[in-house]
Order: structure tokens, then C-alpha cells, then sequence
């Protein structure tokens, strides 16, 4: 099973990013993702931006995620 968490892209270094995971940072890389710009959104999984996407997506799944956090 694969997770990946949304994050907001932040800074971009060349092939690496720095983003956003409710306020914490990270460091991603582009490798995969060549066309990305600061203020998108991507899911962040082992270090490596896998897929744009937008920020309704982003939110719902930050929400499930809190969810899933306040049930444990």
C-alpha cells in the first residue's frame, strides 16, 4: 500500500521543492514532475512529488486525514 500525503509547493530549487504539510516543511523532489510552480499543489510521497493536483482535492484529503487522526 502506497500513501501519499497533499502538499503545497513553497519554494522550487532547481529539481527539488520545498513544501507545505499543514505548515510543517519538507523538502521534494521534481524529478518526476518537471512542470510544477510554486503555489501548486502535489501529492508528496518518500520525498518525491508523484502528481499535481488542485487544492479542493488537496483539502479533502488534508480533512480525511484529520479525521482518520482524531479517531485513533
Amino acid at each position: 500500500m502506497c500513501l501519499s500525503i497533499p502538499a503545497e509547493v513553497i519554494e522550487i530549487m532547481g529539481k527539488k521543492a520545498k513544501v507545505s504539510v499543514g505548515g510543517a516543511l519538507y523538502d521534494a523532489s521534481l524529478e518526476l514532475l518537471p512542470d510544477v510552480k510554486k503555489g501548486d499543489f502535489v501529492l508528496l510521497h518518500a520525498g518525491f512529488a508523484i502528481e499535481k493536483i488542485n487544492k479542493r482535492e488537496a483539502d479533502e484529503t488534508l480533512k480525511i486525514l484529520e479525521e482518520i487522526k482524531s479517531e485513533v
